[in-house]
């Protein structure tokens, strides 16, 4: 298995967040795959006709995205981890763009050989960088708003588990092969490949709509782990509160099935559909009545269900519809 040797340095300082270009780079995957789970299939339906005529007339890009993608890595131009969350992706792009064209060739080698005609001439970094704005720009920055919302709903659960169950909590079903193993050891992926040591490093965890999770580095100090999140494309059970509906009302019913794990008055709004403010009236009707608890973390309020919720969820049977926060 791959895994990371770590220190408390690097545990300070590790944290969640969400990258532009990952989500862009996570989208590219999708489009350029012959298979996709059924949960992004009508996503890729609408882009992909679009897609395939930017990369018809560009064959340096088409030659790019067909090498640089392989079964079990991708290229390392593409997959930089951001040094902070939530920058432009113009920010994150600078260091691809800084790449020399022999440094996107050996990256590409890395992946496999030999290399097509098409990458042998200049301007790879350009050509590289542009098509990923072209996919942002077409495919995800309308949405990214909605996407980002259920994204950061994942990172403020995982957020408020680190606080009270530690690393082992935190990292809980994020993904296949990814796990706390202790002993400053943390798994990132089932695959056989050396434990890199990581001491003194930075390492972000990224929430993405991806196929897959992956992991990615800027050396020598800067690590990122991708997660996949479902929230966007997944589509959940329609509510059927039942008893609970009839008690509470059915939005304010959905609200309270959502708390069953720590989640923000907006990642509520972005999951349920519910305008902000009616979110945040039914929030305080239900912290009234004794169904819900909250605090505050960091520059976000969390909401979770109190005992007395629990219970109330349990008793009326609306647990079992499969209702909850957006989860990998």
């Amino acid at each position: 298995m791959g895994d990371f040797v770590v220190d408390a340095e690097v545990l300070a300082r590790a944290r969640f967040g969400t990258s532009r270009l990952t989500e862009t780079v996570a989208a590219l995957k999708i489009l350029r795959g012959p298979q996709c789970r059924p949960w992004h299939r009508a996503w890729r339906d609408r882009h992909r006709d679009a897609f395939r005529r930017r990369l018809a007339a560009d064959p340096q890009a088409r030659a790019l995205v067909g090498h640089g993608f392989g079964p079990t890595w991708t290229a390392d131009f593409l997959t930089v981890p951001p040094a902070a969350p939530d920058l432009s992706l113009d920010e994150e792009l600078h260091h691809l763009e800084s790449l020399s064209d022999e440094q996107i060739r050996r990256d590409l080698l890395a992946v496999r050989g030999p290399l097509p005609p098409e990458v042998g001439g200049s301007g790879l970094a350009s050509c590289a960088a542009g098509l990923l704005r072209w996919v942002w720009s077409e495919t995800v920055a309308a949405d990214w708003p909605r996407r980002r919302r259920v994204l950061q709903a994942d990172i403020v659960a995982r957020t408020a588990r680190l606080a009270t169950l530690g690393w082992s909590g935190a990292l809980a079903d994020i993904g296949p092969g990814v796990r706390w193993l202790g002993d400053n050891r943390l798994q990132v992926n089932q695959r056989w490949y050396p434990t890199r040591d990581i001491r003194g490093a930075d390492l972000i965890f990224l929430a993405a709509h991806a196929p897959g999770g992956w992991v990615s580095w800027r050396l020598p100090d800067r690590y990122g782990v991708v997660y996949p999140v479902t929230g966007v494309f997944a589509a959940d059970p329609s509510p059927r509160p039942g008893p609970l509906g009839r008690l509470l009302g059915d939005n304010r019913a959905q609200i309270l099935l959502r708390c069953r794990e720590p989640i923000s008055t907006s990642a509520l709004a972005a999951v349920t559909g519910q305008p902000l403010g009616g979110v945040g009236n039914h929030l305080r009707v239900l912290l009234d009545a004794g169904l819900l608890h909250r605090r505050r973390a960091g520059r976000q309020v969390l909401y979770w269900c109190s005992e007395v919720g629990r219970d109330l969820v349990a008793s009326s049977g609306a647990a079992d519809h499969g209702i909850g926060n957006a989860a990998p």
